[in-house]
């Protein structure tokens, strides 16, 4: 079936829809220390400790945590509105920051770091997906829909590019804790602000009514989604470490940060080109063509033997990242069940924590034994190879029972 193509428009009518100007200001607050946090602990325990394998233990456990957290967090908006779960995770999270920061002024015991530093991340606001799912409560057209989501995943892309540069900035502050705690800051108040938004207080608690132990998983699309997403985060997990080891080699360990970055910066820039105009139109095909497309442009980085020829094939490989991102959005709008939107955006963003862990330990292996053009060649494999068990999965991601279909997301 054909698409209802998006427009520059409908990002104008999702963005001054009655009432959310609130949420999303206060989303914006809640998920622009996203990537800040975890990359301000890691410096403030270094500088601290004086040990990268503490800062990164604990920086790690704070990535486990967020995966746990993210789903258990979702069940929870899905059952009893974003209110009163967001409020309650946001006094446990400031409680745990506040643990965290004493712990590590104190130079306590590495397990206690690694502990809090994992009660932080379970405890980390999932604001981002209440966001998502209250896109489908307060707009009624699908391409509007559409656009928000796309907005949704073009904005946070735009947190990862500012989030390691203000970790960095603050790091360098009187105090080295200045950035995690900053961070923990305007996390907590974005969350707040947008739990206490009378759109937000609206939602209420869902009907009561059967649900399976599952929950959003229980639908066979939404698995298919998740190995989508998890073979996503396996390829940029094998970049991060990849990318830096490149710059490493090449004598300019300070430039890794700098050549990530590209990859965002390229995404954001395609990510509302694409929207306009996405393709596959049919959401069974975009999601195994689009992870094989990106595996295929990150082998390109395999071949340069200069940092700016590395540069040149980041900046085409990230060009897909926001595309892949948005489609996830669209996509679990109609796989997931009825009734678990926020979960199934909880499951997504375990899906990736969980590629990106996968990536970065096996990236970090090749790149010590074989060198860094290895780890893209492997990271290639990897992203074309889920690429294809999601192609034997397509017939899954079609509308689940009881959801309105949605034509651009069907074959």
């Amino acid at each position: 079936m054909s698409q209802s193509r998006t427009t520059l428009s409908d990002y104008r009518a999702a963005l001054t829809t009655p009432d959310i100007a609130r949420p999303v200001f206060s989303s914006v607050l809640a998920r622009l220390p996203i990537a800040m946090i975890g990359l301000s602990a890691l410096l403030y325990v270094q500088r601290e400790t004086g040990s990268f394998a503490t800062a990164g233990l604990v920086s790690a456990s704070g990535l486990v945590g967020v995966a746990l957290g993210a789903v258990a967090q979702g069940r929870l908006i899905d059952r009893f509105g974003p209110t009163r779960p967001l409020l309650a995770v946001s006094a446990l999270f400031s409680g745990a920051m506040v643990a965290l920061t004493l712990a590590i002024e104190s130079h306590a015991a590495t397990p206690v770091l690694v502990l809090l530093g994992g009660g932080i991340g379970v405890t980390e606001p999932m604001a981002g997906s209440a966001s998502r799912a209250l896109w489908s409560r307060v707009v009624s057209t699908e391409s509007t829909h559409n656009a928000a989501l796309s907005y949704e995943a073009i904005s946070m892309e735009s947190f990862f590019i500012l989030g390691p540069g203000l970790a960095g900035l603050l790091v360098a502050a009187p105090w080295p804790g200045t950035g995690m705690v900053a961070g923990g800051v305007c996390m907590v108040t974005g969350a707040c602000l947008f739990a206490l938004s009378p759109v937000v207080r609206a939602w209420g608690p869902a009907p009561d009514e059967h649900r399976s132990l599952l929950g959003a998983l229980a639908s066979p699309g939404m698995r298919t989604v998740a190995v989508a997403v998890l073979g996503f985060g396996v390829v940029i997990g094998f970049i991060e470490v990849a990318v830096p080891g490149a710059a490493t080699k090449a004598g300019q360990p300070t430039l890794g940060g700098v050549l990530l970055s590209l990859l965002s910066v390229s995404s954001v820039a395609f990510g509302v080109a694409f929207s306009l105009r996405p393709w596959p139109r049919r959401m069974s095909l975009r999601l195994p063509v689009l992870l094989a497309m990106f595996g295929a442009l990150v082998a390109l980085s395999a071949w340069p033997s200069t940092l700016w020829g590395l540069a040149l094939t980041l900046f085409a490989g990230g060009a897909l990242i926001t595309p892949q991102s948005a489609t996830h959005s669209v996509a679990i709008e109609t796989v997931a069940p009825k009734g678990t939107a926020a979960e199934a955006f909880g499951w997504v963003l375990t899906a990736a924590t969980l590629g990106i862990a996968i990536g970065q330990s096996v990236s970090g292996y090749l790149v010590e034994r074989y060198g860094p053009p290895a780890s893209f060649l492997a990271a290639a494999a990897a992203g074309i190879s889920i690429a294809a068990v999601v192609w034997l999965l397509r017939g899954t991601v079609r509308p689940v029972a009881h959801r309105r279909p949605i034509p651009q997301l069907v074959d």
